[in-house]
């Protein structure tokens, strides 16, 4: 269905006379490093864990995704980093240490 409706979409902007953009060099650099660094590098990361390390205990590391996607928007966004935000990664930190704890 989604084939068809990028189709569709393809054909009504050439119909219309709607230029197809080029991505520029940001666009490109922002999928190499989604296709390298986010996806390739963390997936052999995980693969890594999984095998030296029990999947029970690395399971419970997949709540780490939020904070780091807070990290890296403070650290290369400069986005805000706001008093709940950072009780919530209090939270998220207990809460991993409580699953891992024996």
């Amino acid at each position: 269905m989604r084939k068809i409706l990028t189709a569709f979409l393809l054909a009504g902007s050439l119909v219309t006379g709607e230029p197809l953009p080029a991505p520029g060099a940001f666009a490109i650099g922002s999928m190499l490093f989604q296709s390298v660094l986010v996806a390739f590098a963390s997936f052999l990361v995980w693969f890594w864990l999984l095998r030296h390390y029990p999947a029970t205990r690395v399971s419970a590391f997949t709540f780490l995704t939020p904070v780091f996607g807070l990290v890296f928007g403070a650290v290369l966004l400069g986005e805000p980093v706001s008093a709940r935000l950072i009780v919530a990664l209090a939270g998220v930190a207990v809460g991993i240490w409580l699953v891992n704890r024996r």
